[in-house]
């Protein structure tokens, strides 16, 4: 039996059995024969978690067959959709449906179940995470049972499995909130370091949506707003001859062999930031929404990413800089930074405060170690929440001091999951046992 192993090879698992199962029957029978056996059981979506969280050990669940939309209710403007769905067909079947979910992140590769659990999130927006999007969820529990979630349905299960780790349950349907199909206008542009921390607070005050990259060892950063649009006629979309350009041979072939170059070559990485960063150069286009919101990420890689206060992030981000020149990495990739507003959810990064994301990442065959434990330290001494799909280095003890609402989600978890059918190492590690 072929091992499982996620996107970036960080992570790799050899379950003792595998199952496609084709209904939620199947899924209960699995779970119930875990629990009389004292096994685990999980279900696993496209691998993009950078972590173990979806690892699993005894028994893995293939999602094929829980795929596509289930129902529409335009007077609630909601979709059903089951787990499985990846985001781009979930995407795609909404747009033919002339509907569009209000934000999301810049991969579309994910399953619906995969992106919530583990908060997948975007930039700015009245919410920024698909999970802050859900209206309702439908799970299998630790003891066998379907249990329907929402606002005045278990509620406080609701609360906590929008963001539930895969710890709490097996999803099978997930309901969004959705608006009518809108397009926006992107507006890429290079900009200087000082230029980008003076004006940064006026850019997501004026714009929908900020996503900036730095490039380390440079003064050099690119800047990308989204604004919507009031109507979807003349939108004027990237031709194919600039997409295939700009996204596909410049920021994945070309970039994907400077990287190359920069692992083998470490002394090179300061010098092709600069030719990276110089080359960056100005462009704007508008396209139905998920069209601007996601792109092609070819390039394989590891990444780190912490949440910190919104009103800490900028100096965080200062301090960040400082120790990488004052350290001896060499940093190929940019560092991402956005910004999101606050949520409700138990073990969301943005629980209950608004936030600024810096993301940071290396070569996926490159030793991220270092750095990543260097960065790491400055971002807890802001108070910083790491990404759940992300590779970080807390514990539970570490966790509970950030999350005022952790102690509940653990109270959750031991009512719907008493056996710990649903846990692995990596679950085991940052909720305790």
């Amino acid at each position: 039996m072929a091992p499982w192993t996620n996107w970036a090879g960080t992570e790799a698992a050899e379950p003792r059995k595998v199952v496609t199962p084709d209904s939620i029957g199947q899924i209960v029978q699995e779970v119930e024969h875990a629990v009389a056996h004292r096994g685990t059981v999980k279900m696993v979506g496209t691998g993009h978690s950078f972590t173990g969280i979806s690892a699993p050990v005894d028994t893995m669940l293939r999602p094929d067959h829980f795929t596509g939309i289930v129902s529409v209710d335009r007077d609630a403007m909601t979709v059903t959709a089951r787990s499985g769905t990846p985001l781009h067909v979930l995407n795609a079947e909404l747009g033919r449906l002339g509907l569009s979910l209000h934000n999301m992140g810049d991969i579309a590769e994910q399953t619906l179940a995969g992106a919530t659990s583990t908060g997948t999130h975007g930039t700015g927006g009245t919410v920024a995470s698909l999970s802050a999007q859900i209206a309702a969820f439908t799970m299998i529990t630790g003891h066998g049972e379907k249990v329907t979630a929402s606002p005045t349905s278990f509620r406080e299960i609701f609360d906590a499995g929008r963001i539930g780790l895969g710890a709490l349950g097996i999803l099978t349907e997930v309901t969004l909130f959705v608006e009518p199909l809108f397009a926006l206008e992107a507006h890429e542009r290079p900009m200087t370091w000082d230029e980008l921390l003076s004006t940064y607070d006026e850019l997501t005050h004026e714009h929908h949506h900020v996503d900036a990259y730095w490039f380390p060892h440079t003064e050099r950063v690119m800047t990308k707003t989204n604004d919507r649009l009031a109507e979807l006629d003349g939108l004027l979309p990237l031709s194919r001859w600039r997409q295939w350009l700009d996204d596909e041979f410049l920021s994945n072939t070309v970039f994907g062999v400077l990287t190359s170059v920069g692992t083998h070559a470490p002394r090179a990485v300061p010098r092709l930031n600069r030719i990276s960063g110089n080359a960056l150069s100005e462009r704007s286009y508008s396209d139905i929404s998920h069209r601007v919101f996601t792109s092609q990420r070819r390039v394989r890689f590891k990444e780190m990413e912490y949440a910190v206060p919104r009103e800490a992030g900028l100096e965080a981000l200062r301090e960040v800089r400082r120790v990488i020149g004052a350290s001896s990495w060499l940093i190929g990739f940019p560092i991402e930074i956005r910004s999101t507003p606050a949520d409700d959810i138990t073990l969301s990064t943005s629980s209950e405060r608004d936030s600024m994301y810096l993301a940071f990442h290396v070569p996926a065959k490159a030793d991220h170690t270092t750095y990543f434990a260097g960065v790491e330290q400055v971002l807890r001494g802001f108070d910083g929440r790491p990404h759940w799909g992300k590779m970080h280095t807390l514990e539970a003890d570490d966790l509970a001091k950030v999350y005022p609402r952790f102690g509940e989600f653990l109270a959750i978890r031991d009512r719907l999951d008493p056996e710990r059918v649903f846990t692995n190492p990596y679950l085991q590690r940052v909720l305790g046992d």
